[in-house]
């Protein structure tokens, strides 16, 4: 028996069919590739977004940071300026010939006036400067105002420029000791005990040797005014101040 042959359009039907499904399943993978590169494209923006939000959180918690620092060097200088004009009044009507820096509230006096030249034994004349002197800066400094802010009080002993840097250096920083031992005597009666405890918590002593001289006009070292002692105090954390300047500098 001959086999029946297929007709040309049952042929050219069965062509039509193939290509059919095959344009549906490529329309499928397209549609399927555009829908995962939407998911892609959507899961990339939200996390982008998110991290977009976390930045905006951290810049607002860092602002909030610079604030808060600012308000603390706000109430650190709020403070020292209050100290510097309390110390100003203090001596404003006294004899003392002291010298109060408007900024840092250091006081200096000539070392003349405590001592011999090249020697570190306080003079007389010394004595009474600091029985006058001593009270009146305790009542600043030490006052309940004030007391809890002073991280130190310090005195320093400069010297001029003659001889050597290590002799200035011994010379100053006996000159320094002899004051703070003189104001911390008891015996001496020049403060309170109590005062004297509480500048036994924050008093130091320190040489300076000729490492910060005075120069004249000229730009020539002012040997005389060199020769000088100085009393200045810290507050409570101006080292973290001071980095926290550096930072709002930065800013």
């Amino acid at each position: 028996m001959s086999k029946k042959r297929r007709r040309p359009e049952e042929e050219e039907t069965s062509y039509w069919l193939s290509y059919s499904d095959m344009m549906a399943a490529l329309l499928l993978i397209f549609i399927l590739i555009i829908s995962f590169t939407l998911m892609q494209s959507k899961s990339q923006y939200e996390s982008k977004q998110a991290e977009l939000d976390k930045q905006k959180e951290i810049i607002k918690e860092q602002e909030q940071l610079l604030k808060d620092q600012q308000d603390e060097l706000d109430r650190i200088a709020g403070i020292r300026s209050d100290l510097v004009a309390a110390l100003r009044d203090e001596f404003a009507g006294s004899s003392l010939n002291v010298k109060v820096d408007e900024k840092t509230g250091a006081i200096t006096f000539d070392a003349s006036v405590l001592f011999d030249v090249a020697d570190s034994d306080l003079k007389e004349e010394g004595k009474t400067f600091l029985k006058e002197f001593l009270p009146k800066y305790c009542n600043v400094l030490l006052d309940e105002k004030y007391r809890d802010y002073v991280s130190e009080i310090i005195i320093e002993g400069h010297t001029d420029t003659n001889g050597s840097y290590i002799y200035n250096l011994e010379l100053s920083q006996q000159r320094a000791f002899s004051v703070a031992k003189y104001c911390l005597t008891e015996s001496n009666g020049i403060i309170s005990s109590t005062d004297v405890e509480l500048l036994r918590s924050v008093l130091t002593a320190n040489g300076k040797s000729y490492s910060n001289p005075i120069y004249k006009e000229d730009g020539s070292v002012d040997l005389e005014a060199s020769r000088r002692v100085e009393i200045l105090f810290r507050l409570q954390d101006e080292e973290m101040i001071a980095e926290m300047m550096d930072i709002l500098k930065e800013k």
